[in-house]
């Protein structure tokens, strides 16, 4: 007997070859995202504020952790360094003015040991606050 008809034989594919495209265009949309954001995000709880205003200048980013340590722009620094530290950053750009940012949890006399340490250099600073939730 002559068999007449072809034996099917389904093999499953998967075809990747547009999977190189797929993982380009999501690696290049995750870099442009992550330089969009802030890169000086030390996690601090902020104060809260009705009313807030956005500032486009230079700035310098002083943070305190509510461990108390003091970050500029994301450089750990000392109590008893940060003066100096505020002053090359003053230098570099003389325009600029401090951002603070501060843990919502510290009491206000750290808040007011770093502005007067401010008014000494002349400088003018910002507390930075979060909206009510």
């Amino acid at each position: 007997m002559i068999q007449l008809r072809k034996k099917n034989s389904l093999t499953p594919e998967v075809f990747t070859s547009s999977m190189n495209d797929i993982m380009f265009f999501l690696m290049l949309f995750f870099i442009i995202i992550s330089t969009l954001l802030n890169p000086s995000m030390i996690k601090v709880s902020l104060p809260y504020s009705r009313s807030s205003q956005t500032i486009q200048k230079k700035e310098i980013n002083l943070t305190m952790t509510k461990d108390k340590i003091y970050y500029v722009n994301n450089t750990q620094v000392n109590f008893a360094q940060l003066e100096e530290q505020l002053k090359q950053e003053l230098k570099t750009t003389p325009e600029a003015f401090i951002m603070l940012r501060f843990d919502n949890s510290l009491p206000i006399q750290d808040l007011v040991d770093v502005l007067s340490l401010g008014n000494r250099l002349n400088s003018k600073m910002i507390i930075a606050t979060a909206k009510p939730k």
